[in-house]
Parts: structure tokens; C-alpha cells; sequence
């Protein structure tokens, strides 16, 4: 089996910016709007395709509520087992049936269960606390 080659940084950077948009339930046209650029614009940014400036990465920043180190976080290590690819496509299929669940409250439990089980997640690969166990979560 071939080895998976790591994401050049600008790629790392545009994974992060959409695994982050799609966490808070931005669409590329609303996150575009806010930065004053367009959709495409941000999907080269995703796509690794073009390079964010730091003017531009610091506005991401505050926009998607997180440090500027954050988006750096996790370059340089070895990808993980499953693939980016698979991973994209989960969370495609994931939003999908997120957007057909019409109750709120269903949406908030769903929600909550997929954080429960990614900071066990984390716990049990990193053996501590994860920053969502810090309080440190995302607006809803």
C-alpha cells in the first residue's frame, strides 16, 4: 500500500478553515461575504489552491473563533488512519442528514452526542483533557 503523502501547509490551513466553517454551520458564500471575498475565493483557500495572507488568516481567526495557532496545529504529523478523503465524505453525509433533521432540539442532542464521543475520542488517544472539556467550546 502506497504511503499517503503529508498536506503541503497551505492545504493543512484550508482543511482546518473547513472542517471549522462546517463545525459552526457557515456555507462558503456566508464566510465569503464576511471576509469581503468571494465564494471562490474561499474555496481555493480550502483546497490549498491558493495562499491566505496573514491579514486574511487573522480575520479567518477571529470570524471562525479560534487562536491563529490553531490553524497550524497538527501540520507535519503523520495523517491519520482513514484518510482525509473518507473523512470528507463522512462529513459531507453527515451534514446531509444534519440539514433534513427539522427539530432543534433533535439537532442539540445530536450535536452534543458527537461531541461526547469525540472527547472520549481525544482522551483516550491523548490520555488528558481536551479543550472542549476546558470550556473552551465553540459559540452554538
Amino acid at each position: 500500500m502506497a504511503e499517503r503523502r503529508r498536506p503541503s501547509l497551505d492545504e493543512h490551513i484550508g482543511e482546518r478553515i473547513r472542517r471549522r466553517r462546517v463545525e459552526l454551520g457557515l456555507t462558503q458564500e456566508g464566510l465569503a461575504r464576511v471576509l469581503g471575498v468571494t465564494y471562490q475565493q474561499i474555496q481555493k483557500y480550502e483546497a490549498g489552491t491558493n495562499r491566505i495572507s496573514a491579514v486574511y488568516l487573522h480575520r479567518l481567526a477571529e470570524v471562525l473563533a479560534v487562536p491563529l495557532e490553531w490553524f497550524f496545529e497538527g501540520h507535519g504529523e503523520p495523517p491519520r488512519p482513514g484518510g482525509q478523503g473518507r473523512s470528507a465524505r463522512l462529513v459531507r453525509e453527515l451534514l446531509r442528514g444534519f440539514d433534513r433533521i427539522g427539530s432543534e432540539e433533535v439537532r442539540q442532542a445530536v450535536a452534543a452526542l458527537v461531541r461526547t464521543v469525540a472527547e472520549r475520542e481525544a482522551r483516550r488517544e491523548g490520555g488528558g483533557r481536551t479543550p472542549l472539556e476546558s470550556g473552551d467550546r465553540a459559540p452554538t
